[in-house]
């Protein structure tokens, strides 16, 4: 029963049948990856890797409530996969109650290509892309950069079995593209000028490489005018990569249970600051406005282009996602409405214990409800009473107060002035201090939706679909120098 003769859903099945547990849950991931990696306007390694993970959930029944166990492993055999489902149990049995335990979603529903063979990608992904990329590096060579960066397709065939008669598939194709130019100052000791660009798409029949490299040109040519500016408050401009990985942070904090446990940026305020109400639905931020501008924060299984699970798929429990929701259907999800606090993330277990709708996370967000114009065009509007910001991308990323969701971080790969609607150099890297939920409540445009890529979060959540921010006073809070 090794991979290359079991299906995947063959080895769901037979787990179930060798389960002992009160309830079980079978999860068989299927992935295949292909990469390309290039450095000086030359590819280096090129690569194509299979693999499954086993992952088991079994659930038992006590006096004091019901336990669960997970257990997961990669390339489960045949002489592997009883010991694995017993593992679950043991797990199960020796762990008390489940806090958040409940009914195993049931019902006898079956994706029609359950029993098909898995989704994969090979080198064949990059059959356009490659050749458009060899054109990138001659007209990077051309003009004096050099190009370093990867390509990444992975496909993912997820295959889940209960005892509770669900037999559930997803597909799930991911890719990104990140490009890095860099080019020497003209008779200059110092570290090479770079750019930045990145892409995430599902086939990468969307990505065009040599576009990109002209605009890291652009980038690149902005940079030979450096200026040194302090730390301060600047209008800023944010790209949406930027914008993403502020707003998946605040995703991630978005918990329903812990907004009505008073330890969130969505906690109402404690007794003698307004007082919490006497429901825990009361004791939630949902139905404040969060922003003047008419935003909308979102998240939609059947997005076009952004197309994720449309079910539950939990390895883990934890504060917002559960093993015992394995399965459940997900649906279109508005977190922010029009600017208005709409929805938390819930479980079925922290619903019940907030009174808030059940909404489990969902692999993508968008935000959507801002104007038509492009980011050059905002470009074009800002640094007319003052220097203005123009930013490539954040990382590092790291929470400060959770209270108010107070994250710092480092600019990188390009900070540029803006003096009365033109860029006009390069600046020094900032440390910033800002909370996502403050910045929304403080931009003053929103540009054009677009899809982008997530740099920061870019291993864990690449389907998002953002636009760029305006905002009047962004704190840069020191200068980062050697970034």
């Amino acid at each position: 029963m090794s991979r290359r003769t079991t299906a995947p859903h063959e080895i769901v099945e037979q787990a179930l049948e060798l389960s002992r547990a009160d309830g079980c849950v079978v999860i068989a991931d299927e992935h295949s990856d292909a990469n390309l990696r290039w450095a000086r306007n030359a590819l280096t390694t090129n690569g194509v890797a299979r693999g499954r993970t086993l992952t088991v959930v079994a659930t038992v029944n006590g006096a004091e409530g019901t336990a669960s166990g997970v257990v997961s492993r990669s390339a489960v055999t045949a002489d592997e996969l009883e010991p694995l489902v017993r593992a679950a149990e043991a797990a199960a049995r020796d762990a008390g109650p489940a806090e958040d335990a409940q009914p195993l979603v049931g019902g006898e529903k079956a994706s029609a290509d359950f029993t098909d063979a898995p989704a994969e990608t090979s080198s064949e992904v990059f059959a356009a892309f490659a050749p458009a990329l060899g054109e990138a590096f001659q007209q990077a060579r051309a003009a004096g950069r050099e190009l370093y960066g990867f390509a990444q397709h992975g496909v993912v065939s997820s295959y889940l079995g209960t005892s509770a008669g669900l037999r559930l598939r997803h597909d799930q194709p991911t890719g990104t593209l990140e490009l890095n130019a860099k080019a020497a100052d003209p008779g200059a000791a110092a570290s090479p000028r770079s750019a930045w660009a990145g892409r995430a798409t599902r086939d990468f029949t969307d990505v065009d490489p040599r576009e990109l490299d002209a605009e890291l040109g652009r980038r690149l040519a902005w940079a030979e005018r450096r200026v040194e500016l302090p730390a301060g408050r600047y209008e800023t401009l944010l790209p949406p990569t930027a914008v993403a990985d502020l707003l998946i942070y605040q995703m991630w904090s978005a918990g329903a249970r812990d907004a009505a446990e008073g330890r969130t940026v969505f906690s109402r305020p404690a007794e003698g600051e307004g007082g919490p109400a006497d429901r825990p639905a009361d004791r939630t931020r949902i139905g404040e406005r969060l922003s003047e501008l008419p935003l909308t924060l979102r998240s939609d299984p059947r997005a076009p282009g952004l197309e994720c699970a449309p079910f539950v798929l939990a390895h883990s429990s934890g504060d917002d996602a559960s093993v015992f929701d394995n399965g459940l259907p997900l649906a279109a999800t508005e977190w922010v409405r029009e600017g208005v606090l709409n929805r938390l993330v819930s479980t079925r277990h922290s619903a019940g214990l907030t009174g808030l709708p059940v909404a489990p996370g969902v692999d993508n967000l968008l935000l959507e409800g801002g104007g038509s114009r492009s980011l050059e065009e905002m470009v074009a509007s800002a640094g007319h009473d003052g220097p203005a910001l123009l930013l490539t991308c954040l990382w590092y990323i790291r929470e400060v107060d959770p209270a108010t969701l107070l994250l710092t971080g480092l600019t990188r790969d390009g900070v540029y002035l803006v003096e009365n609607g033109e860029v006009t150099g390069e600046v020094n890297n900032f440390r910033f201090n800002e909370s996502p939920v403050d910045l929304l409540s403080r931009a003053v445009e929103a540009g054009r939706t677009e899809r982008t890529l997530p740099r920061e979060w870019s291993d864990y959540f690449t389907r998002a679909a953002m636009p760029a921010l305006r905002v009047p006073d962004f704190n840069m809070s020191s200068v980062s120098r050697g970034v």
